[in-house]
């Protein structure tokens, strides 16, 4: 029996133990009462979420002892950082996270486990939106803000809201196995267990809106079809911009130039065929413009941070163990 412990706060979001809580419920049911999970608060009773939602921590921080915990859980949200200023809790946290085999995060959360001192030296990352914030309030934690969860010895922080689910079938299929964790996603409905290398970013977070309508146009032809000839000269035909200007504008109004942006939509492309198809994967390196499969290994790795052929396989295991 491993005991999870939740760390919530007033204004936390419920999502973030919401989703881990019932992946170790669910797997504690699946494998005869593998853990226990306990919520504690800087007060028992009645904590509100910053949706408004009423969660009830069994424990208050001052009473329950902080050893005996294999994993601690730390939610985020927006009050986060008000309970970075409540001493007691802060002092709790950092008791617990000495003593627990493993020290989780979720969201913001990463907040209060580094206001603890349990960050310090540690690659780590949190919600996008708060990166450089974390960066700028704690030089002493390496943040990166890419993957969706990060495993630094025994301290896991995750992005927001669903990464925390990721996180927990990832912490669950190390206690007991890929069968375990399948099972439980499977259970949950998600679509995927995502491996913790996998970007936060999809298409609609790392892209900039265009401002103007004649990148909007040259946006709009790489998006309708990505694997189509979207050289530089293509793209301000497209825009009636000469290549320099469409050079400079797309880069000032998207944040990155040409190139960039449009193999990055590739790379989402690729994503979506190789979890939806069994097309092999050099026929999906032509079909998507990326020319040779081995161009198309280098560019996943380098966005996704693994090889098609383990992305595909984690969607393929979970189809053939349902």
């Amino acid at each position: 029996m491993r005991r999870i412990v939740f760390v919530i706060f007033e204004g936390f979001q419920p999502l973030d133990l919401v989703g881990p809580h019932e992946v170790f419920t669910h797997a504690s049911e699946l494998t005869g009462g593998g853990y226990e999970c306990r919520v504690v608060a800087p007060t028992s009773g009645p904590v509100r979420a910053h949706s408004g939602l009423p969660v009830h921590a069994e424990h208050a921080a001052t009473d329950l002892a902080p050893g005996g915990i294999d994993t601690l859980v730390v939610a985020g949200g927006f009050g986060v950082d008000q309970a970075c200023d409540d001493r007691v809790l802060v002092d709790w946290v950092a008791a617990a996270a000495a003593g627990a085999r493993r020290v989780t995060s979720v969201c913001s959360g990463a907040f209060l486990l580094a206001a603890a001192g349990a960050l310090g030296g540690r690659r780590v990352t949190t919600h996008w939106k708060r990166e450089e914030q974390l960066r700028r309030q704690h030089p002493e934690v390496t943040v990166d803000c890419d993957p969706i969860f990060i495993q630094d010895g025994r301290i896991w922080t995750s992005a927001g809201v669903t990464a925390g689910m990721d996180l927990a079938l990832a912490l669950v299929e190390g206690d007991h196995g890929r069968g375990v964790a399948h099972a439980v996603a499977q259970e949950l409905v998600m679509f995927l267990r995502r491996p913790g290398s996998q970007s936060q970013f999809s298409v609609p977070l790392w892209a900039a809106r265009p401002a103007t309508d004649p990148i909007r146009s040259a946006v709009a032809a790489v998006n309708a079809d990505p694997g189509a000839r979207h050289g530089i000269s293509d793209l301000a035909a497209r825009a009636g911009l000469s290549p320099r200007h469409l050079q400079r504008r797309f880069t000032a109004e998207l944040g990155m130039p040409p190139a960039t942006y449009v193999e990055r939509v590739r790379i989402e492309a690729a994503r979506r065929v190789l979890a939806e198809a069994d097309e092999p994967v050099d026929a999906i390196a032509r079909r998507l413009g990326f020319g040779t499969a081995e161009t198309l290994r280098r560019a996943f790795h380098r966005h996704v941070g693994v090889a098609p052929s383990d992305y595909r396989e984690r969607f393929r295991a979970m189809r053939e163990y349902a």
